[in-house]
């Protein structure tokens, strides 16, 4: 009775996950434009339509994270603003940084820095939140670390924009960690309202210099970018961690790079290397062994899937 009672849980967070691996086909459908008007318009619309939900559908729950900021010590508003700004500009950076890899380097190198983002959160949790590691867990990170030696030695431009994707979002999922109490959707509503108010007045840069003609295929695209690559996966996983465990979330999300990699080769017929091979079968390794054992993983409630640009790492 359990099991048939979590089905339509695994099939929301299952959904989600399917839906972000397909993110390179919107993206690469807009090669075309700068990478920086693809995310000027996909920020705009995607907190457009979140403040559009919040006010119609989620207004309760709006008031009461208001309230409570409201009613907090003037210290943890403080702590409140800071890391819901900083949140804002790390999201936007990833967001950035995962458009222009997916459409100017490979998707290998995107889908990589999300199969290294989650043990690179474990660090930062380690070193910043005092969060205790296991030992398969310290393995996993060490040979999480030779995986990057390996892509550094064959493609040093590939490893660092990994390791930016990687490190933006793993810093922004430590902000969400210290403002946990929060409601999540109104925190992201907030973070995005705050980053479209830093770039909004830059659009000319973000259009770069060559004159670029804004079609229905452009807005189309970006389209799907805000509601079925963001939105819909959002609320997806906030539906499945009613249920399902953030151990149980975190190995659906690696669904998503899966299938990032079968795209890039069967579909967008990209070339890799026998050294990239390498360093992607030891990351694959790292995340089965810092997987293993999750008793005692935080259950339902403790965290919340959000997608940088579709792709995925969980909050604990």
């Amino acid at each position: 009775m359990k099991t048939l009672k979590a089905n339509p849980y695994y099939a929301a967070g299952i959904a989600a996950f399917v839906i972000w691996g397909f993110i390179p086909f919107p993206l690469k459908a807009l090669a075309d434009y700068p990478s920086g008007l693809i995310l000027y318009f996909r920020v705009g619309l995607s907190i457009t339509l979140l403040l559009v939900i919040s006010l119609l559908f989620r207004r309760q729950t709006l008031r009461s994270t208001l309230m409570l900021v409201k009613e907090a010590e003037p210290g943890e508003r403080r702590r409140f603003i800071l890391y819901t700004l900083l949140g804002g500009m790390l999201l936007t950076t990833n967001w950035l940084t995962f458009i222009y890899v997916i459409n100017h380097i490979d998707i290998q190198t995107g889908s990589f820095s999300y199969l290294l983002c989650p043990i690179l959160t474990a660090v930062l949790g380690w070193a910043l939140l005092k969060e205790p590691l296991r030992k398969n867990q310290w393995l996993a990170i060490g040979l999480s670390a030779l995986s990057c030696v390996l892509i550094g030695t064959g493609e040093i431009t590939s490893l660092l924009f990994s390791l930016l994707i990687a490190l933006s979002y793993a810093f922004y999922l430590i902000t969400q960690r210290i403002l946990k109490v929060y409601d999540k959707i109104v925190l992201l509503t907030l973070q995005l309202l705050l980053a479209f108010a830093l770039i909004g007045p830059f659009y000319s840069f973000f259009a770069g210099t060559e004159p670029v003609v804004l079609d229905a295929h452009f807005f189309l695209q970006v389209a799907l970018l805000s509601v079925v690559f963001t939105v819909l996966p959002l609320f997806l996983n906030l539906y499945a961690l009613k249920e399902l465990t953030s151990g149980t979330i975190g190995i659906l999300m690696y669904i998503n790079p899966i299938l990032n990699f079968v795209m890039a080769f069967l579909y967008f017929n990209e070339q890799t290397s026998f050294t990239k091979v390498a360093a992607y079968i030891v990351i694959f390794i790292s995340v089965i062994i810092y997987n293993i054992n999750l008793k005692g993983r935080k259950k339902k409630g403790d965290g919340l899937v959000i997608p940088p640009v579709g792709t995925t790492a969980v909050v604990k």
